[in-house]
């Protein structure tokens, strides 16, 4: 039995328009109503006379009233970075952008859509890295609605859309790192800030380029280690800090002892054969290497003594 054949959803594209002016329609429904109130007023004279045409000019004054009234329906204003989504019996009819007061068709259902940037600022979320530890993690998305016709049709809340896509790309992301302990230069959370910045926005991108939204930054928040295991890990964290902090303290006493074996003997300071140049090799190494303070001990008879 063969599958049913899933099509895929149309996608829908922005198109501007503009809308007429509403100073203009302003006049003209303030003209029709003066109308109105005119031949309302005139029919009820012309029916106290009992003259002819009464009627129509109630009947008139209560149309272009009517008519005065439901025209009102079509006004509406845009401020800076806003725009409308002009809906006819359900057919899309166009977008207008520019800031300022308009008047459409009355039957036309106008969706406000803000094209200001937002932020979104991330719950803290416990993923597991790329070797499985977990971690806590959250980020902040900038972002702007760039096409409002997909913002509008193409999913069912565009910002609900952007908060659950951007929580999933980060568990995403968070998945395909390692937290601080990577290979010889690879790319960690918490070393590539930069680089994983880079690939959150590019992946938030690719998500919610169908809902129209384009993403301007992506930055982490907040990163460390879950709290089950955070302890073990500071410990971890402190030996490998003791362990580089000594290397560096032994690579310099070796350049020191070094230094100070050839001056002696550049200098001709005194000669000492190789057991007593072991001898002080180890004592200077004690010495520099050494954590406490180290008290020496003066020998006041001859070296070889």
């Amino acid at each position: 039995m063969n599958a049913p054949e899933v099509r895929p959803l149309a996608v829908n594209r922005e198109s501007t328009v503009r809308a007429a002016s509403g100073w203009l329609w302003l006049f003209l429904t303030l003209v029709f109503l003066a109308l109105a109130v005119w031949a309302f007023v005139a029919g009820v004279v012309q029916a106290e006379h009992r003259g002819d045409g009464a009627a129509w000019l109630i009947g008139g004054g209560i149309v272009l009233l009517v008519g005065s009234l439901f025209g009102c329906n079509g006004f509406f204003a845009l401020q800076p970075n806003e725009a409308a989504v002009l809906i006819l019996f359900g057919a899309y009819r166009g977008t207008v952008r520019e800031s300022g007061f308009y008047w459409t068709n009355p039957f036309n259902r106008r969706v406000k859509i803000s094209l200001r940037a937002r932020n979104l600022n991330g719950d803290k979320l416990k993923v597991n890295d790329k070797r499985g530890n977990p971690v806590e993690i959250a980020a902040v998305v900038v972002w702007r609605v760039h096409d409002t016709a997909q913002a509008c049709f193409d999913v069912e809340s565009y910002e609900h859309y952007v908060s659950v896509q951007s929580e999933s790309a980060l568990r995403h992301l968070a998945s395909g790192y390692a937290y601080d302990e990577g290979e010889q230069d690879e790319v960690t959370l918490r070393g590539g800030s930069d680089a994983v910045s880079a690939g959150l926005r590019e992946q938030l991108q690719q998500r919610l380029a169908r809902a129209g939204v384009e993403v301007e930054e992506a930055r982490l928040t907040h990163l460390a280690y879950a709290p089950e295991i955070a302890q073990a890990m500071l410990r971890r964290q402190q030996a490998e800090a003791v362990i580089a902090a000594r290397q560096k303290i032994v690579h310099g006493a070796v350049s020191m002892v070094d230094m100070a074996l050839k001056e002696l003997a550049e200098k001709q300071v005194v000669h000492l054969d190789e057991e007593r140049k072991a001898a002080m090799v180890s004592n200077l190494l004690v010495v520099l290497c050494g954590e406490a303070e180290v008290h020496p001990v003066v020998n006041t008879g001859t070296l070889y003594n």
